[in-house]
C-alpha cells in the first residue's frame, strides 16, 4: 500500500462536498419519513457546514492574496483565484436557494415554489458562462456543469410543486433521462476503453490500472444513481411504497463513489484557504511526522508465495549456470592429436 500514490492526487474540497451531501441526504430522507422529528434547519446542518467552510476558504485566501501582491505573478496563480471567486459566487446563490426551501418547508404558510427556485435558475443560466470560462482556461467545474445541464429540470420541478403542471412524475424528470441516457453513453465508453487498453503494450501497468479504476467508478456511480431516479419517480406517482431511505440507499451508494473517486481527482484550487500548494505537501508540512509514513509502502505476502516465487527463480539461474558451463565447454579449442612415427 503506497500511501503517496493515494494522497497526491486527493481532492479535499470534493470529498468534504459528497460527504455533506452524503449525510444531509441521509438526515433529510429520515425526516420524510419520520424517523426523526427534526426541524429542517437541523437536517440542513451539512448544508450549512459546507457553506461555512467554503466562504471561510475564500476570505482567507482573498485576504493573503491582497496582503502579498508579489505571490499573483506566480504560474497560474491569477487563474487559480479567480475560479475561487467564480465557485464563491456560486455557492453563495445555492446557500440562498438553500435558505429559501428551509424557510418554505419549516412556514406554515408555504411560498411559490417558482420564486425558492430562482437563485438556482439564476445560477444555472450564469453556469453556462462559467463552463466556456472553465473550458478556455484547461479548468473543471462539476457544480456549474451539473447546473448547466439541468435548467429546465428545475424549472419543471417548481411548476409540478406548485401545481401548475400536473405531469407525472416520471415526465417531469424527461430532461433527467436525457442527461442520464449522455452519462451512460460516457460509462459504456469508458468500459470499451478499459478492456481495450488492458492489453496494450505501449501503457505502462500505473496508466492500465487507472483506466480500469475510472471504468469501475463511473459505473457504481452512473448505474446507482439511475435506480435511485426510478424509484424516486415511482415513489412519488405512488407506484412505489417503499420508504423514502431504502429509495436513497442507491443515492448513498453513488456518493459514497464520489468520496472514493475524490482521492484520483487531480486539481483542486490552491487558494482555498491561502495554503498555496498542494493538499498533500501542506498537510506533510504542517506536520513533518507523516513524511516518514507519506515514503514508506508495504506488501503483504505469504511465506508459501514467496518460497514458490522463488523456486522457479532459483531453477532459472540453475539453468542458466548450466547453460553457461555447456558455452564455455563449446567454446574451448581443441589441439588434434598428432602421432609421431618412430623407426625402429
Amino acid at each position: 500500500m503506497n500511501l503517496k500514490s493515494l494522497f497526491q492526487d486527493f481532492n479535499p474540497s470534493k470529498f468534504v462536498v459528497y460527504f455533506c451531501i452524503l449525510v444531509f441526504s441521509l438526515l433529510f430522507s429520515l425526516r420524510l419519513d419520520g424517523y426523526i422529528q427534526w426541524s429542517y434547519w437541523v437536517v440542513f446542518l451539512p448544508i450549512w457546514v459546507w457553506k461555512i467552510m467554503v466562504l471561510a476558504g475564500s476570505s482567507v485566501g482573498s485576504y493573503i492574496w491582497w496582503r502579498n501582491p508579489h505571490y499573483r505573478i506566480e504560474l497560474d496563480s491569477y487563474v487559480q483565484y479567480k475560479a475561487m471567486i467564480i465557485s464563491t459566487g456560486m455557492n453563495l446563490l445555492l446557500l440562498m436557494f438553500d435558505l429559501l426551501v428551509c424557510d418554505n418547508l419549516e412556514s406554515r404558510q408555504p411560498h411559490y415554489w417558482i420564486l425558492v427556485f430562482i437563485p438556482l435558475i439564476f445560477m444555472s443560466i450564469l453556469a453556462i458562462g462559467v463552463c466556456v470560462w472553465a473550458v478556455r482556461h484547461n479548468r473543471t467545474s462539476e457544480m456549474a456543469l451539473f447546473c448547466a445541464v439541468n435548467i429546465l429540470q428545475f424549472i419543471f420541478l417548481a411548476l409540478r410543486l406548485d401545481h401548475f403542471i400536473d405531469w407525472s412524475w416520471v415526465i417531469v424528470f424527461i430532461p433527467l433521462w436525457i442527461v442520464m441516457c449522455v452519462a451512460l453513453i460516457g460509462v459504456l465508453y469508458v468500459i470499451i476503453l478499459a478492456i481495450i487498453l488492458i492489453k496494450s503494450p505501449d501503457l505502462i501497468p500505473q496508466q492500465r490500472r487507472g483506466n480500469v479504476y475510472s471504468a469501475i467508478g463511473f459505473t457504481f456511480l452512473v448505474i446507482p444513481l439511475l435506480i435511485f431516479e426510478v424509484l424516486l419517480a415511482n415513489k412519488l406517482d405512488g407506484d412505489n411504497r417503499n420508504e423514502y431511505t431504502t429509495v436513497s440507499v442507491p443515492l448513498f451508494i453513488s456518493l459514497i463513489t464520489l468520496m472514493g473517486m475524490s482521492f484520483r481527482s487531480k486539481g483542486g484550487n490552491y487558494w482555498w484557504f491561502g495554503i498555496r500548494k498542494d493538499f498533500c505537501q501542506f498537510v506533510l508540512g504542517v506536520c513533518p511526522l507523516l513524511q516518514e509514513y507519506g515514503n514508506i509502502s508495504y506488501k503483504i505476502q505469504c511465506d508459501e508465495q514467496s518460497n514458490s516465487d522463488s523456486s522457479p527463480e532459483i531453477r532459472k539461474s540453475d539453468s542458466m549456470h548450466s547453460k553457461k558451463l555447456h558455452t564455455d565447454e563449446s567454446t574451448k579449442t581443441s589441439v588434434p592429436v598428432v602421432s609421431i612415427d618412430v623407426p625402429d
